[in-house]
């Protein structure tokens, strides 16, 4: 018989994160039978909540914003990779002074917790915690993007982005330490789950697997990102949860090798690996180069002999996770960056000029325009554009089916897929970023068939389908950058108006008018598609 050993699974050093006192209120101590207990007023709960979610929706880590300065100081970064790094750091800029959020999708509330057996509460710690969630998403310049369903097809949007994700973890110890997270659509749909086998864990099977892989990510979760991959797991749900925290630095600290135990550990020689490979994809960020990742972290864990779960996921430029704690010294959070443009160079990168597109010109001359541009072509956007995504496209397909003609909007503007946050006071928008532009794939077809989407403006790549209808009805895909939210709102959309299905909340049909709004050409008229061209 082998001899008991616990090992605990995931073994993490020192925490050396930097912290800030929020408050020293709503924290005691009391002596119980020896035990010193500390007793948190579910209040502190509250006020944690709400500080953790308007801290992470307007500020970064300045790790992050130290990686995307670097990209501007590295030679061998394309131009596409510098415009796109000194765009989003700009964009923290403006995302800093506390009124548009870094990214429109606002995301969903994810909370983890570690909870001490000697902190009491005497409460329902999640009940709290979600009070301040509602509290922050409500009274500030937010997106609410959860809905509920009332059946298998009815469903509506809560109205608070509630409810939140919590989930709380026994631990030795009288403190109480948190993860918060803000989780967006595009990036929360980039995350796999591969069932494996052991025949997987060769040096040649693994590295072909990871380079098949790396292209499933794509672009629409707004690179460059922090990639995790968890090799192994007790179960799926342990792989899954693994990535997620690993995407978010928040096992940084394991260690760095295996042992009888099975701790999980981080691999350095493979993170290296898979570094490489994801520079030699050339995918980028978002437009073609070398940084379609700022890092990666790789996490080696046990699994059921029959079994070898695999698990992929990212963070993506929106790197909205922050660490807090509760001890007997005070109620404490993650210091992020408030002065961002410490992070910004004195000169903007020197880039060939973009073009000018006039968007107030009739479609014909537009695309006549376009269709003199190869893909990869640097764009500079200025007029009227239509802004729909998801339940707009679905609406109107329902009403084409039914015999109705296509809106007359969708055929004489670009459409944008995109739903802004809420809109700042004396401002014309809130944070109106592009959504993920793969989610409207199936409607293209049909909507061009009939003259509508004829040019379209989102972000990430598209289905071949996307490709064929632009090349059968001349019509392009225009790719926007992904992430920065913030400044597009700022500097480039002057008006906004609501011209239809106004039900729809954030979804309805919109008309904004921009001024040097920035954009590539990714799908043209005449069947290249640069996603597809890439290695």
């Amino acid at each position: 018989m082998s001899q008991f050993i616990y090992q605990k699974p995931f073994p993490l050093s020192e925490d050396n994160t930097e912290y800030r006192l929020i408050s020293k209120d709503y924290v005691s101590t009391i002596e119980i039978d020896g035990r010193k207990i500390l007793k948190v007023d579910p209040k502190g709960l509250e006020l944690l909540a709400k500080e953790a979610m308007a801290d992470v929706s307007f500020y970064l880590r300045p790790a992050h914003l130290q990686k995307l300065s670097n990209i501007l100081a590295d030679k061998e970064a394309s131009d596409n990779d510098k415009f796109v790094a000194h765009t989003m750091l700009m964009n923290q800029v403006v995302s800093a002074e506390g009124e548009l959020p870094t990214c429109q999708d606002t995301g969903t509330a994810i909370v983890v917790g570690k909870k001490g057996e000697n902190v009491y509460t005497g409460a329902n710690d999640p009940e709290f915690l979600s009070k301040g969630i509602f509290t922050t998403y409500n009274e500030r310049n937010l997106r609410y993007s959860q809905v509920v369903p009332f059946s298998m097809f009815e469903e509506k949007n809560t109205g608070n982005n509630l409810p939140a994700q919590i989930d709380i973890y026994a631990e030795q110890g009288n403190k109480y330490e948190f993860l918060f997270m803000t989780k967006g659509g595009g990036s929360g749909n980039k995350t796999f789950l591969y069932q494996q086998t052991k025949s997987l864990l060769t040096e040649e099977n693994l590295t072909k697997f990871v380079e098949a892989k790396i292209k499933d990510l794509g672009t629409s979760a707004c690179p460059p990102y922090h990639l995790a991959l968890v090799i192994g797991g007790t179960s799926a749900e342990a792989t899954l949860a693994t990535v997620k925290k690993a995407s978010a630095g928040y096992l940084d600290n394991l260690p760095t090798e295996g042992n009888d135990g099975g701790q999980a550990y981080r691999d350095l020689v493979w993170e290296e690996k898979v570094l490489k490979i994801c520079q030699e994809s050339e995918i980028g960020a978002q437009f073609g180069g070398k940084y379609f990742v700022h890092d990666v972290r790789v996490i080696r864990m046990p699994r059921h002999a029959a079994s070898c779960p695999v698990g992929l996921g990212v963070s993506c430029s929106a790197d909205r996770n922050v660490k807090a704690k509760i001890t007997e010294d005070g109620i404490f959070l993650e210091q992020l960056e408030k002065t961002p443009s410490k992070f910004v160079p004195e000169r903007a990168p020197e880039l060939a000029p973009a073009v000018d597109i006039d968007l107030d010109q009739p479609m014909e001359d537009v695309l006549k325009e376009l269709t003199k541009y190869p893909i990869k072509t640097r764009l500079n956007l200025s007029g009227t554009l239509i802004v729909a995504r998801d339940m707009a496209h679905a609406k109107i397909k329902e009403m084409i089916d039914s015999g109705a003609e296509m809106p007359e909007y969708l055929k004489n503007h670009p459409v944008y897929y995109a739903g802004p946050a809420k809109t700042p006071k004396g401002m014309a928008s809130g944070s109106f970023g592009p959504t993920t532009a793969g989610r409207m794939d199936p409607y293209v077809g049909a909507f061009q068939s009939k003259g509508g989407s004829m040019i379209m403006v989102a972000k990430g790549n598209r289905s071949q389908q996307v490709t064929d209808a632009c090349k059968e009805h001349g019509g392009f895909y225009v790719g926007s950058i992904g992430g920065p939210a913030a400044i597009l709102a700022k500097t480039s959309i002057k008006s906004v108006e609501v011209v239809d299905f106004e039900e729809l909340g954030m979804e309805a049909v919109r008309k904004i008018k921009v001024e040097n709004f920035p954009a590539f050409i990714i799908v043209d008229d005449k069947g290249n598609d640069f996603f597809a061209d890439m290695k």
